[in-house]
């Protein structure tokens, strides 16, 4: 028999009992700690037509977005690898508001390849988004909403990382460069590759303040180092170091967290304009969580609007799992009504009972109780005491 063709796809897990009941868990946690917020659940398709998922994006999730032609239109379409641009699509066309609007979600999108060599190509993202302001404030919120999350995730001390897409737009937008050699400059200075931005940029004003832009990280001293060596900059640059400023402040007065800058932090799937952010366990390199603002991507369908939003991926918050062994074992006794009452009691109560279907059959090993006939009624008592009577 050849079991490999049972195998699943490169990349492509599934959760078994008990990591699959974790995951419900953790998924309703950041749920409803998001809607105690003040956010409104949104349950998009895990399916829509290409046009609508790529909109605003740049060619990295188009290669991530697995696509197929609808046999009923023949238009193509694809398995979402992002739930923003579902947001916006819902803000802007299918859920029209006035002022500010706040949506969250959690669910399943698909890779067309792992982003890591051991993620995975069908994780779990939760995420929260902010439409209607183009305030700090917001995105001081869902950054604090993103740390919220993650300490009910059991996560210690996060290290926040600050960015601003704002620094980089500003800089490129003087170089007059062609589709192609702005895109491999954009993944150069998320490579952080000095020399690769240097070879790609022809002699300008700004020239080296992009060169020297990778080298820009660090603590607060960063923003006082980049102050000093953007003098000269565009007014935009200036102002994006305000911002950062301005939102360190502000979460450092409520959060107790770790902050840290990365001026060539360009985070996202090319639609982001603004503040950016990550979120990390000082021990793993990839992060847990990550967002920014995203204004005017709306336009697309429509309706421009100022947004900012973030997501968390849940399987790189699942921790090993240990078994449930909790429940409890009623005995084989179909036509018993009393044990019946008392099994339907226990489940009332949001307790797991486990029925034998035989006399023959064996208590399920997660229970470590089960119910006992006593005094003409059913009780529930630990199992290997009750065997050891």
């Amino acid at each position: 028999m050849n079991n490999g063709k049972w195998r699943l796809p490169h990349g492509v897990d599934e959760l078994l009992p008990p990591a699959a009941g974790a995951m419900e868990r953790l998924r309703r946690d950041v749920l409803d700690l998001f809607v105690s917020w003040g956010y409104e659940h949104i349950e998009p398709p895990l399916v829509e037509y290409l046009d609508s998922l790529l909109v605003g994006s740049g060619a990295d999730l188009d290669l991530q977005t697995l696509k197929a032609v609808d046999q009923r239109t023949g238009r193509m379409l694809g398995v979402r690898a992002d739930m923003t641009s579902q947001a916006v699509r819902i803000d802007a066309h299918s859920r029209l508001k006035d002022g500010v609007q706040r949506l969250c979600y959690a669910g399943p999108v698909v890779f067309a390849n792992p982003q890591g060599a051991l993620d995975s190509r069908n994780p779990f993202k939760a995420g929260a988004e902010i439409f209607g302001s183009a305030s700090l404030q917001a995105d001081a919120e869902v950054i604090r909403l993103m740390l919220a999350a993650l300490q009910a995730a059991s996560v210690e001390k996060p290290v926040l990382l600050l960015g601003h897409m704002g620094i980089y737009r500003a800089l490129v937008a003087e170089l007059d460069l062609d589709e192609t050699r702005e895109r491999q400059l954009f993944g150069a200075i998320q490579r952080k590759a000095e020399t690769d931005v240097a070879g790609l940029l022809p002699q300008s004003k700004h020239r080296e303040l992009l060169v020297s832009l990778p080298t820009m990280m660090g603590d607060a001293s960063v923003l006082d180092a980049a102050r000093e060596r953007f003098a000269g900059a565009p007014a935009p640059v200036l102002a994006a170091l305000d911002d950062l400023q301005h939102l360190a402040q502000s979460i450092a007065r409520t959060e107790s967290v770790e902050v840290r800058f990365d001026l060539a932090e360009l985070s996202g799937y090319g639609y982001h304009n603004g503040p950016v952010f990550a979120a990390y366990q000082a021990d793993q390199g990839a992060s847990l969580a990550q967002g920014g603002r995203y204004d005017s991507i709306g336009g697309h369908f429509g309706r421009a609007r100022p947004a900012t939003g973030f997501d968390i991926r849940l399987m790189r918050l699942l921790a090993e799992t240990p078994p449930q062994n909790n429940a409890i074992w009623a005995p084989f006794a179909p036509e018993d009504q009393s044990l019946l009452a008392a099994v339907g009691e226990l489940r009332a109560q949001r307790k797991v009972v486990v029925c034998a279907l035989s006399e023959e059959e064996s208590p399920d090993e997660r229970c470590a109780n089960m119910l006992v006939a006593e005094g003409g009624r059913w009780v529930v008592k630990n199992l290997e005491a009750d065997r050891g009577t």
